[in-house]
Formats: C-alpha cells, sequence, structure tokens
C-alpha cells in the first residue's frame, strides 16, 4: 500500500494558553501521522511549539507583554466589554500584519486551520484557493437558537431556555449586526485584495468554514443543534497540557499521597493574572470546611499567599490531566482548558466566570449537574464554602460527574480531528 503522502498543514491560533493548546494538541497529531505541520501564532510561544517537534511561523499580532499587569489585563477580562475590546483594540488593528504574516506562511500549504480569532485565515486561503478548515473551542461561539448561549454581560438570554428558537433567532440576527462596526478593518482588507464583498460577518457565520468546522469539545458536554454550520463535526475535547516540567513536584506528590483527595483552585492561564482575593478567600473556605486544598497560583508571584495552613498547598503549575484526577471538587474560572479537563476526570466543580465563554460553559456544566455556579464579585470564603459544602455533601454531583467524565474518556479528539482533516485533504 502507498505511504500517504506528506502535506503541510498551517494551524492558526491567538490568546492563551487555552487557546495554544488545543493546537498543540492537533498539530502533534498530524505530525504522528506523517504531515509537516506550522503552527502559526504569536512569536511569545515560539520556543513552547519547536520544543514539541512542531514548525513554528510568527503571526502577529503578539501577545501583549502586559497580559502580566493585572490592570492592563482587567481591561480584557471584564465581563461586559473584554469580548469587544480584545477584537476592536488586540485583534482587527493588526489584520493586514496578520494576512502578511500568514501569507508567508502558508506559502505551498494544502491545508489552512483556524482558530475563531485568526481572521486572516480564511482570506489567505481564499487568496491561494487553498482549502479551510475552522474550529470552535467551546459552544457559544455557534450562537445556536436551539442552545441559547449565556452571553458576558448578557446572562438573562441564555437562561430562558423555554423561549422558542423563534425568539432567539432575531436576537441574534440584531447582535450581529450591531457588532458587524466591529470587523471594518476586515472588509476593509477584503476590498483591497480585490476579493468580492463578504456577506457574512466574521465574528460569527463568517469564520465558519464551508468545508469543515471542528466542534472541538465533547458532544456530552455540548450536543449538536440543528443550526449549527452544516460542515460542523463534534470531535471530542481536545487535551494537551505540558508547561515546562512533566513530573509532579516531589513536594505535591508526597502531600497527595498523604491524605484525603483535596479541592483544587484554579484560574486558568489569563484570570490567574487578575486574581485579586481569590486564593485568600479559598485557603478561608477550605479551612471552614475542613478540606485540604492545592492552589495552582501561576506565575505572579503576587498571588502566594506568605504563610500555607496545614493541609493547604500552593504550587504555580501542574498539568490538569495529572492533579484534576486526584481532586474531590475543582474550583476554576469556566476557560474550556479547564472546563474539559474537570469534565474528563469525572469531577463536580464551582465555576467562577470571568469574560468570553466562562459563563456559557459554566451554564452547560450547571445543567448537566455537575458544577454549581458562583459570580465573581460573590465569590468570598462563606459562600464559596456553602456551594463546596453543597458540590461535597450531595452525592449526585460526584456520580453525575463520574458517569459524564466516562463518556468523555472514550472520545479521542485529536483522532477524530485529524480523522477529518485528511478527509478534507484527500
Amino acid at each position: 500500500m502507498d505511504a500517504k503522502p506528506r502535506r503541510l498543514i498551517v494551524l492558526t491560533t491567538f490568546g492563551s494558553l487555552g487557546d495554544l493548546h488545543p493546537f498543540i494538541a492537533l498539530g502533534r497529531g498530524l505530525k504522528e501521522r506523517g504531515h509537516n505541520v506550522v503552527l502559526a501564532t504569536s512569536a511569545f510561544y515560539q520556543a513552547k511549539v519547536e520544543a514539541e517537534g512542531l514548525g513554528f511561523a510568527p503571526l502577529r499580532p503578539n501577545l501583549p507583554e502586559w497580559r502580566r499587569h493585572p490592570k492592563k489585563m482587567a481591561r480584557y477580562l471584564d465581563l461586559r466589554r473584554g469580548t469587544e475590546r480584545v477584537v476592536k483594540e488586540l485583534v482587527m488593528p493588526h489584520i493586514r500584519a496578520s494576512y502578511t504574516d500568514l501569507l508567508r506562511a502558508a506559502e505551498g500549504a494544502s491545508l489552512l486551520v483556524s482558530h475563531p480569532l485568526t481572521y486572516a485565515t480564511p482570506l489567505v486561503a481564499e487568496m491561494l484557493g487553498r482549502p479551510w478548515a475552522s474550529t470552535m473551542l467551546a459552544p457559544l461561539g455557534f450562537a445556536s437558537s436551539y442552545d441559547p448561549p449565556v452571553l458576558p454581560g448578557v446572562p438573562l438570554v441564555g437562561h430562558i431556555r423555554r423561549l422558542s428558537p423563534r425568539f432567539y433567532s432575531p436576537f441574534f440576527a440584531v447582535m450581529k449586526a450591531a457588532t458587524r462596526t466591529w470587523s471594518a478593518p476586515w472588509h476593509a482588507l477584503r476590498n483591497e485584495l480585490g476579493l468580492a464583498p463578504a456577506g457574512a460577518n466574521p465574528m460569527f457565520e463568517g469564520q465558519h468554514s464551508p468545508h469543515l468546522v471542528l466542534a472541538l469539545f465533547s458532544r456530552h458536554f455540548a450536543a449538536p443543534q440543528p443550526d449549527w454550520p452544516a460542515k460542523a463535526r463534534t470531535t471530542g475535547f481536545v487535551f494537551y497540557d505540558r508547561d515546562g516540567e512533566t513530573q509532579l513536584d516531589p513536594a505535591l506528590a508526597h502531600f497527595l499521597e498523604s491524605g484525603p483527595a483535596p479541592i483544587v483552585f484554579t484560574l486558568g492561564s489569563s484570570a490567574v493574572w487578575e486574581a485579586g482575593a481569590f486564593y485568600e478567600q479559598s485557603i478561608a473556605a477550605a479551612k471552614q470546611l475542613g478540606q485540604r486544598a492545592v492552589l495552582l497560583t501561576g506565575r505572579e508571584t503576587g498571588n502566594r499567599p506568605t504563610a500555607l495552613p496545614d493541609g493547604i498547598i500552593a504550587v504555580d503549575y501542574v498539568p490538569y490531566s495529572q492533579i484534576f484526577p486526584r481532586a474531590s471538587a475543582i474550583v476554576h474560572q469556566g476557560g474550556i482548558g479547564a472546563t474539559g479537563q474537570a469534565f474528563r476526570a469525572g469531577k463536580p466543580a464551582l465555576v467562577m466566570p470571568y469574560a468570553y465563554d466562562q459563563p456559557d460553559n459554566a451554564a452547560h456544566l450547571r445543567r448537566l449537574g455537575v458544577a454549581r455556579v458562583i459570580e465573581r464579585d460573590a465569590y468570598t470564603f462563606e459562600r464559596a464554602a456553602v456551594e463546596l459544602g453543597r458540590l461535597l455533601e450531595e452525592p449526585a454531583y460526584a456520580q453525575k460527574a463520574a458517569a459524564l467524565g466516562r463518556l468523555a474518556a472514550g472520545e479521542d479528539g485529536v483522532q477524530t480531528a485529524c480523522d477529518a482533516l485528511e478527509e478534507l485533504l484527500r
């Protein structure tokens, strides 16, 4: 039998580790199948990408260095206006630079794969006459009238679920029209390139490829809906969570082995830079409950408490795949990376959303009966202790979480996604 031809596949992404890691997972999967893979993203991630044996191409905008400054980071984690600011201030002003970078990286490529924020990808694919696949990391991006999302800052939209799709369709049409001006630089670039005007909004239906749309999450987390794109394919969660050392810190390993399963507290890779009093309140909540705890504080030194009581340990980073299965419960911000890992681990969660897709991810978990949700402004040790007490004391949460975890463990998101991409190549 003839060997499969080696193809150059260019993956594009922008954002936090939660945006980068799924594409590293896809890149590794495609590389193992013999393809040449280039991951185009912010130069900030070059060493991390190349350490996995993948090709790297810089793709502007670069990840801003100010992400480590909480006051600046807070602008882009704002519940109501965070998404607007990311699109209008970080991404769209650089669309011409993104296009130039990607056009260079895509020379000789057989296939391009986009992230929801890499708006240059469909433009380059159209100019080069190449097929492209789009991805959706979380169900929010489909804006389904059959599974109405909880929108940041507009929570009632997704919570009034008894209304029919005929109510939500006009609402989403108005929302898409109201945000169309955000993508004015993209439309201007299309015109400069001599491409036909686009009727679709590139932040909504226009971001979905007509060839293949990979929904990179579990159908047990969010089931496919009738108004999803025709070419949508649900793969299961796509996992990768290395960040330096792959072995557990000896002190943490000893802690885990020396007592009952702890509560794990984390804020992912973005919200952790705007933690506020989260870790102090979490310590107090664990103490009130008499529970052991692991704090994943990130590399922001200000997050690590100066003194920790017995039964509580703080570490910078641990792969979720190694720590979540050993937790009694998980407290996280609702990012899709933490959500997927907690889902697969089969553990109940207390979710404190910040922005973006996080409120909707939290709502999906709550409806499945595996999580409770607490607003960020309401996160005090008293309230957190009450919510965690219910998660730990009511067996239905743990039972449902374990059952869904077993279903998720039966999915192979990387294999399914790679199969779909190879089908498109053929």
